[in-house]
């Protein structure tokens, strides 16, 4: 049985983790369309070239690099996003891009006869800086050019203005569409991001289906006064009101949740922001997520109520602007049952599971049959500078996904 050449992957991924590391906190700084991210995606395609690849770079920024013409043969398509997290770890979303990699030198090196083309995404904009998965979006064909023109980030940065600073019209976006007929089968490696897979001792999650996420910028608007002669009573506090949704939370999710329902308040920036100022405004971001899409909908509802009540009752105006909807998705059961299958004749525990997370999958499976694979995140820890998976674990995801590929391509 053929297998992939560990050492070289985690060379790559050792070698990849130096741009936009950060020193102070040892995270990593690659925010879609960054300096950092973009200097990512030319080391990718530098990479590949050196190997004899071809490659390129689509209109959305999402890298593409392979073996075989796609355009007379439908493709199997593997790969992940580049882009993290700021203070993100080393392994989400370049692992899969890097496996893909590894995969397309191993099956160079044993001459392995294909009939389908091979060929490895590193997307674009997956974390959600701007909103939704925009890399992914433009490959699938569900971007718009209202959606691309007034897409903004928390900080008021557009995203048109992000792409324009390193040379790119976000109306290229639009070009990156993939018809379905020039794909054959869609492969993510991942790590878990969450403790199930490590807590059981289990090497391989077979992922059956991905959370849906909705992400809101919520703005809370009260008036900003004296911390010291305001009296408490007469005050418009935007922070109480915050922290009054907080408690909220998690009556919310009892009421109309699940056991896979996530509320998270992730940014927060007050107003005016200094120290004896009682906060005037109030701005913070809301990501829901559940594997239900009419869950999901009852959640934003009732966060809807919550904070109008709060709004009421603390003398604020309240306004929000969904940023993205991104819905919940099954991977196909094919290809989850074939994950299954190479995880037991390697002789590698495996775990039919959901994720929590979102992914650049959920988007293929729109387009093509896909298929998520899973390995551990010590301790669950991820979009963080400690997230860490053990090399023996990096080496038996991709050895899965050299597999499946290999499979689906002959």
């Amino acid at each position: 049985m053929l297998s992939i050449n560990a050492d070289r992957l985690k060379k790559s991924v050792l070698e990849l983790s130096k741009i936009g590391y950060n020193e102070t906190d040892h995270g990593m700084y690659r925010w879609g369309f960054t300096d950092a991210d973009m200097e990512a995606r030319r080391w990718m395609m530098e990479q590949a070239k050196a190997e004899g690849f071809k490659t390129f770079m689509d209109g959305a920024g999402n890298v593409f690099f392979g073996i075989g013409d796609y355009s007379k043969k439908p493709a199997v398509l593997t790969g992940s996003h580049l882009d993290t997290v700021p203070a993100g770890g080393i392994f989400d979303g370049a692992l899969g891009v890097l496996a893909g990699f590894e995969v397309l030198r191993s099956i160079k090196e044993n001459d392995v006869k294909l009939a389908h083309p091979v060929w490895v995404v590193g997307t674009a904009e997956e974390e959600g800086r701007f909103g939704g998965m925009m890399g992914s979006q433009a490959i699938a064909g569900v971007l718009n050019p209202d959606w691309l023109m007034s897409a903004h980030d928390a900080d008021n940065v557009y995203l048109k203005d992000a792409m324009a600073a390193h040379g790119m019209d976000v109306m290229d976006a639009l070009d990156a569409a993939w018809p379905p007929e020039r794909l054959k089968a869609f492969y993510e490696l991942h790590i878990e991001q969450g403790p199930v897979l490590f807590q059981k001792e289990i090497t391989i999650g077979a992922v059956e289906g991905i959370s849906g996420v909705f992400k809101w910028i919520v703005h809370l608007k009260g008036k900003a006064d004296h911390a010291g002669t305001a009296p408490m009573n007469m005050r418009s506090d935007a922070f109480m009101g915050l922290a009054d949704f907080a408690h909220e939370i998690e009556r919310i999710i009892a009421e109309d949740g699940t056991d896979k329902t996530r509320i998270t308040v992730g940014k927060v920036d007050l107003k005016p922001g200094s120290p004896h100022t009682v906060p005037g405004e109030a701005v913070f971001t809301i990501v829901g997520r559940d594997m239900s899409n009419d869950v999901m909908k009852e959640l934003a509802d009732s966060c809807n109520k919550a904070l109008s009540a709060i709004a009421r009752k603390h003398r604020l105006k309240f306004e929000y602007e969904q940023v993205s909807w991104l819905n919940p998705q099954a991977c196909s059961e094919k290809l989850t049952k074939q994950i299954e299958d190479k995880a037991k004749a390697r002789n590698y525990s495996c775990l039919k599971m959901p994720s929590g997370a979102g992914h650049d999958a959920q988007f293929f499976t729109e387009i093509t049959e896909s298929g998520l694979i899973f390995i551990p995140s010590v301790n669950g820890v991820s979009h963080a500078p400690d997230e860490w998976s053990h090399w023996h674990d990096v080496e038996a995801g991709c050895n899965i996904l050299f597999d499946c590929i290999i499979n689906s391509a002959q």
